[in-house]
């Protein structure tokens, strides 16, 4: 029961953060990274804060003391480092480079995960290896844009650093939340803390960043508001599977975001897949099958 729940979780999130990359793709190109990220996480705040208050006030089911507030606190700092990082590669690198590299995030998450002493059985770990390969075979694209040269090809590396501290930053953040933050506070007062803390260090951090938080107009206020309620409607349901106490299956199946956002671009932007990136399609299906037996 407790790793069907977890099944269904891990997916839930995986579908509502492709759909926010995919809107969050066109928000940053009009408003910028930094404000993108901004103004997502004020989005998010508001509406978990809302339905918090009516769910009952914000102390239910938190551990006594000021120790889970602080590291609710650092998850923040955190997410908000790993999603910087990671709307920068998108903004400066190479779609087909960047995406697949900070997706791989899952690889560090599982290692932590074991190191912590969770058990998975032997079929479930070549599940959720063929669910990574595949997610990263789905989030790559291996043919040359149009009109660029050759040798630039050999220059894809741009955007690339960003990308790593963006896998490495998620990678930890969702092994501390599985076996210290959500334990602690629960699955939805730990996103709220974790938006509270990220849009007031972006606030604080603007001015000397040289970044401006001016308010956006026109119609970008839409797309702002699906990435900020989508982000974090992914973000409860991810840390509600972590509390089941399956860290490394919940967190792999969200990784699956990246093949999402690959599917929202060939259906609604009608960007052609390439026979890897099926084929990466159909490992991750066969993946959760592994998962799930």
């Amino acid at each position: 029961m407790q790793l069907s729940l977890a099944i269904i979780l891990g997916l839930t999130g995986a579908v509502c953060w492709g759909a926010a990359d995919f809107a969050a793709r066109f928000a940053s190109r009009r408003v910028g990274a930094y404000r993108t990220l901004f103004f997502m996480q004020f989005f998010g705040f508001i509406a978990l804060s809302i339905y918090l208050k009516f769910r009952g006030g914000f102390f239910n089911g938190i551990a006594p003391g000021w120790q889970p507030w602080a590291l609710a606190a650092l998850a923040g700092v955190i997410n908000m480092i790993a999603s910087l990082s990671l709307y920068y590669s998108f903004q400066i690198g190479v779609m087909s480079i960047v995406a697949p590299v900070s997706s791989a995030y899952p690889a560090l998450t599982v290692t932590l995960a074991i190191m912590s002493g969770e058990r998975i059985t032997v079929l479930r770990g070549v599940g959720l290896a063929v669910i990574l390969v595949g997610v990263i075979l789905a989030a790559t694209s291996f043919a040359q844009s149009p009109g660029e040269a050759p040798k630039e090809s050999a220059h894809l590396a741009k955007g690339v650093g960003w990308a790593i501290l963006a896998a490495l930053g998620f990678g930890v953040l969702f092994w501390f939340l599985g076996f210290y933050v959500v334990p602690a506070v629960g699955p939805a007062i730990s996103v709220w803390v974790i938006r509270l803390t990220c849009f007031s260090i972006l606030a604080l951090a603007a001015a000397p960043a040289r970044q401006s938080l001016k308010l956006p107009s026109g119609s970008v206020w839409w797309l702002l508001a699906a990435v900020g309620f989508l982000d974090t409607a992914a973000f409860v349901a991810n840390n509600a599977g972590l509390r089941t106490g399956q860290v490394s299956v919940v967190s792999v199946l969200a990784s699956l975001y990246g093949a999402v956002t690959v599917l929202l671009a060939w259906v609604f932007l009608r960007e052609k897949l390439e026979r890897s990136q099926w084929f990466g399609i159909v490992l991750i299906f066969i993946g959760i099958v592994l998962v799930s037996l």
